[in-house]
């Protein structure tokens, strides 16, 4: 099982495909969380009270915040497509059909690729933790600001749920290459998923047709939105970044993405154990 899991790590760090979502990810959380807010500290458009809540949203306290406000939607999309390509990508080259002709079992093989699913997820929660850390504190420094960071508690809850929030989409794609044995479809359909269905029936929830409401409260993203509300509604200064919601409580959002990442594991299992990989 360890020298499969390292093998499978070692496949995801060689993949020049990984390295471009890890960066894009990190791309959009400087430009939103830091960058931007930062350019409206520096223009002072809307006058110094502005500005200076502008600059709040780049310091350092705001490091749990920042990590993890894109996780419900665009960051739960790159990931979702990270874990797509770690499974579907065997069905692509026909090397599946091969590993599972060799020692080890189908079980096997699948513990092996979904826990370094886990693991990149991990590591893109850790380096974005470790950016935002970096570029807040210069920021930080740069306009004399007092060097103010979230309690270690909170940075382990942050840390802790954004793993469970990006292990939960990436597991989604692994799930969805493994039921559709290819790449696009299932990037296609979960990003479509992410990035449109959930939006949508989350809006006609709150707007249109409230009956719709019990059925956006288990929706993978919505929870994920609404663990991210309950960490971070007493320390963000601006305003929530989308899909950043308080539908559900966080004990509830934190359930519901475990079950999640049990349903995609089982799924997952089904799918490989019982159908033929040809």
């Amino acid at each position: 099982m360890m020298s499969a899991f390292l093998a499978e790590l070692v496949k995801a760090v060689k993949r020049p495909a990984m390295w471009v979502l890890v960066a894009t990810w990190l791309a959009l959380m400087l430009l939103f969380s830091y960058a931007l807010p930062y350019a409206g500290y520096l223009t002072d458009d809307g006058g110094p009270a502005t500005a200076q809540a502008a600059l709040r949203e780049a310091l350092p306290d705001q490091l749990v915040v920042n990590a993890l406000s894109g996780t419900p939607v665009f960051g739960g999309a790159i990931v979702l497509i990270m874990g797509a390509l770690m499974v579907g990508s065997e069905y692509g080259w026909g090397t599946l059909k091969t590993l599972l002709t060799q020692r080890p079992a189908r079980l096997t093989v699948l513990g092996a690729k979904l826990a370094a699913v886990v693991a990149a997820a991990l590591g893109v929660v850790l380096l974005t933790f470790v950016v935002g850390a970096v570029v807040g504190a210069v920021i930080g420094a740069i306009e004399s600001q007092p060097a103010s960071w979230p309690g270690i508690v909170d940075i382990v809850e942050g840390v802790a749920s954004g793993w469970l929030i990006t292990s939960m989409w990436a597991l989604f794609g692994a799930a969805l290459a493994f039921v559709f044995r290819s790449i696009a479809l299932p990037i296609g359909l979960g990003v479509v998923w992410v990035l449109g269905i959930e939006n949508l029936v989350s809006s006609m929830a709150d707007n249109l047709l409230t009956a719709l409401r019990p059925l956006r409260d288990v929706l993978p993203g919505v929870n994920a939105g609404s663990l991210v509300s309950e960490l971070t509604s007493g320390a963000q200064v601006g305003a929530p970044s989308p899909g950043v919601i308080a539908a559900v409580g966080g004990g509830r959002a934190l359930l519901t993405l475990a079950l999640y990442v049990v349903a995609f594991v089982a799924a997952s299992a089904l799918v490989l154990r019982r159908r033929d990989v040809s």
